[in-house]
């Protein structure tokens, strides 16, 4: 029986050496330890920076940037609710790392393996899957961790991480600094790995698979960015 890598070892080879540490994660499945630790890294962070005077109105400032967004501009009333749920910053700390972290990592995986059926004499399994998408969260976690005191200097939940930092000079407005906005530069990390994990399940060249999912983003946040345009919100 192969033995597993033990949790910090299995960290630290995400960022350093992650084909080695998916494949043995392949041989030795493990997930719900690397969730626990990284959801509660990213909702303790984020929880850290919200519950401040400075994290509540950004909190209130990003929904109601959201809501504008959908093309439905808040009223005073509304706005008013707002202010009162700025105050549970935790709360929304809380479900946020839940959504990207357990859920996301459940929900993909079995996407994964809906849509990555093994060829002929394979045998992936989804806890094999789910232990390399749980893994490859680690770069989800650390982008929460990088992001917390960026968004407290710029008083905003809008992600500093994005591609709009480079194009500074564009007008928001545009529709190229609008997709900037949606790239997110740890999102790209993210999915190299993850790419990185499947290959090594599926023995499918990582290149291909990379650029397969980082195309699916691209178009994913084109997308977002039109339908921005259209309900004349703002990114």
């Amino acid at each position: 029986m192969t033995t597993a890598w033990p949790l910090p070892v299995r960290l630290r080879g995400v960022l350093r050496s992650p084909r080695a540490t998916f494949e043995a994660l392949a041989a030795a499945p493990r997930w719900a330890d690397v969730l626990v630790v990284t959801s509660l890294a990213a909702a303790s962070t984020t929880a850290l920076v919200l519950e401040t005077d400075i994290g509540r109105l950004a909190l209130v400032d990003h929904l109601d940037r959201t809501a504008t967004a959908l093309g439905r501009p808040l009223d005073n009333g509304q706005y008013a609710a707002l202010q009162e749920t700025g105050a549970l910053g935790t709360a929304y700390a809380v479900v946020t790392a839940l959504i990207n972290g357990p859920v996301l990592a459940a929900a993909l995986s079995a996407l994964l393996v809906g849509v990555l059926r093994p060829g002929a004499g394979s045998s992936v399994t989804y806890r094999q899957v789910l232990a390399v998408v749980s893994h490859a969260g680690v770069i989800l976690a650390l982008r929460q961790l990088m992001a917390a005191p960026l968004t407290y200097a710029r008083e905003t939940l809008a992600s500093p991480l994005t591609f709009a930092t480079v194009f500074t000079l564009l007008d928001e407005t545009s529709p190229l600094s609008r997709f900037a906005g949606m790239v997110d530069v740890f999102v790209v990390w993210w999915i190299v790995v993850l790419a990185t994990g499947v290959s090594v399940l599926y023995r499918r060249p990582a290149a291909r698979v990379a650029v397969t999912f980082t195309g699916v983003y691209i178009v994913l946040a084109a997308l977002a960015a039109l339908a921005v345009a259209i309900t004349g919100g703002s990114a």
